[in-house]
């Protein structure tokens, strides 16, 4: 079953009628350099260039009997080729098509990928400068910290991002290449000018060596790609769904007309999308595993690997396109609460402004373990007593024995606080235009029709 979200040219790429169709462009490929060489007649390789390509159905309906499916295919390309056939995978053995027109559908798999994160990219990129100075609470373990704003957790999605983009690159430089190099990989049939040919055709560069096979390293590394980017999404969305707590509240998912979120609790609106993609990115690591476990192959070649290709390489392509495009929607469509963000940030009494007021200390000469004392003390008094914490330093007689209630009152400046976030976000992005009151943030999604699967 092909993901709701997944665009309608993935999921065409690894159907069975596209692959034989690809198989075709490699044999014809083959046949055409091979008769430009003077291999085969020349009129072999037109009349093998004009077939119109095989049914999938009659394909299936050989390999009933053959149980091979290289040869039910060639089987069912000859049937419509003619006397000619005998030219038809001349020279070749199954890997040279298989591996060769695999490397054609990844790379074009590659290409959607990228497309998608460009997609991405820019739906992040637009909300990072739309809330690049709403201020919120950042937290480590869970447990405020210091202040930050959304902007700047955007930025840092949208950098790493950029980091999946690379190696998706990388991963098609790394699967886009062919081989006709025959059984073991030693051209004891064919010249190696015949495989120089058939990949300049293809537009796929040779493999500088091989076995029967494409060494699985290459596929390896692609999965890996694929299952880090999940890995990021995953990221973002367990972000998303922590956000959306109904204590925190600061984030939701978009919620359609119509839609429910429970079958028992009306009131409910959860963030099912970002669960969705959590769950998918389990998938796409499994996958990864099974793909380095497909390197170590016996001797030249053995087939341990081509079952478990055949399901996670699509699989994991078709995954990860319908997360990415999934998630370009929900960050579109995120609704995000400033003043949720204002509230929560208030929320444990001024304690997140603790790092300054040491700091501040420090440079009047106090060593930092008795300013730490201080401090600690301070903020553990403003916990446990629900205090305000700038109160309770005000009337510590230790602290304002050293500090002015003006270096008080700059300690717990949050435009001082936030000052370099602005900037860092600017150069990250540099087109992002600068909010004449950023402060108050935008408040809602843009709307977006969130029926619309494409």
């Amino acid at each position: 079953m092909i993901p709701r979200y997944t665009h309608p040219d993935m999921g065409r790429i690894w159907e069975d009628q596209r692959k034989y169709d690809t198989w075709l462009r490699v044999e014809v490929a083959a046949a055409e350099a091979m008769a430009a060489t003077g291999l085969i007649p020349a009129e072999a390789a037109r009349a093998i260039a004009a077939c119109d390509g095989v049914r999938a159905e009659r394909v299936d309906e050989i390999e009933q009997t053959t149980q091979h499916d290289m040869i039910a295919f060639t089987t069912a390309v000859a049937e419509r080729v003619g006397p000619s056939a005998r030219w038809l995978h001349f020279g070749l053995t199954s890997s040279d098509v298989l591996d060769t027109a695999l490397a054609l559908q990844m790379r074009e798999a590659c290409g959607l990928i990228l497309d998608d994160l460009t997609e991405l990219l820019e739906a992040i990129r637009d909300r990072a400068r739309e809330h690049r100075d709403t201020p919120m609470v950042g937290r480590t373990h869970g447990v405020h910290a210091e202040p930050m704003t959304f902007g700047l957790k955007l930025t840092l999605w949208h950098t790493e991002l950029c980091r999946a983009r690379q190696r998706m690159e990388r991963a098609r430089d790394i699967v886009g290449v062919g081989k006709i190099s025959g059984a073991v990989g030693t051209y004891a049939h064919l010249e190696p000018e015949i495989e120089e040919r058939v990949c300049a055709a293809l537009g796929l560069a040779p493999a500088p060596v091989s076995s029967q096979v494409i060494q699985r390293d290459r596929h390896a590394e692609l999965l890996g790609a694929i299952a880090i980017t999940g890995a990021s999404l995953e990221k973002f969305a367990l972000e998303v769904r922590g956000l959306q707590k109904t204590e925190i509240g600061e984030v939701e998912e978009g919620f359609a007309t119509g839609q429910k979120g429970s079958s028992a609790m009306p009131h409910k609106r959860n963030p099912i999308g970002c669960e969705q993609l959590t769950g998918l990115a389990r998938l796409l690591r499994a996958n990864a595993m099974a793909a380095l476990e497909n390197v170590a192959l016996w001797h030249e070649r053995d087939i341990s690997h081509s079952s478990v290709e055949r399901v996670i390489i699509p699989d994991s392509f078709i995954t990860l396109d319908h997360m990415l495009r999934r998630f370009t929607r929900i960050v579109r469509a995120l609704v995000v609460h400033p003043d949720r963000m204002r509230e929560n940030l208030e929320r444990s009494r001024g304690v997140i402004f603790s790092g300054t007021v040491l700091l501040e200390l420090a440079q009047r000469g106090v060593s930092r373990e008795q300013a730490y004392t201080w401090v600690q003390r301070a903020a553990m008094r403003s916990h446990d007593e629900r205090l305000d914490f700038k109160d309770v330093l005000a009337a510590d007689p230790d602290v304002m024995g050293v500090l002015s209630r003006d270096d008080l009152d700059r300690a717990f400046d949050l435009d001082r606080q936030l000052r370099h976030i602005g900037p860092l976000v600017d150069r990250v992005l540099p087109d992002a235009p600068v909010a004449a009151n950023g402060r108050t943030g935008a408040g809602r999604g843009r709307a977006i029709d969130l029926e619309d699967p494409q």
